[in-house]
């Protein structure tokens, strides 16, 4: 191997470990402003809004499909209770 070609490999090799430190302080630098979605466990960042709720973050996805849920959630009562009903007539009928 001509010594041109192993400065430039050195080169090319230091060049790499400083960017991977840099990234390393960066990314040390970052998780302050980094949380984890309590429900999904999804990392998220400036660019996925997260909310902080009762000192635990929850991801915009999460709230989402908690929101609907919620919304839908009177519904869902409505036919429990009709299902409850239904198994009492049947267990009426069924004692006679």
């Amino acid at each position: 191997m001509p010594a041109g070609e192993r400065r430039t490999k050195k080169a090319a090799t230091l060049e790499s470990i400083v960017e991977g430190r840099k990234m390393e302080a960066y990314v040390e630098h970052m998780t302050k402003e980094m949380h984890s979605c309590w429900i999904c466990g999804m990392v998220g960042y400036k660019r996925k809004p997260m909310k902080n709720i009762g000192g635990r973050y929850f991801c915009l996805d999460c709230l989402k499909q908690l929101k609907e849920t919620f919304d839908t959630l009177e519904q869902w009562e409505a036919e429990l209770q009709m299902e409850r009903e239904m198994r009492r007539k049947i267990d009426d009928s069924m004692r006679i």
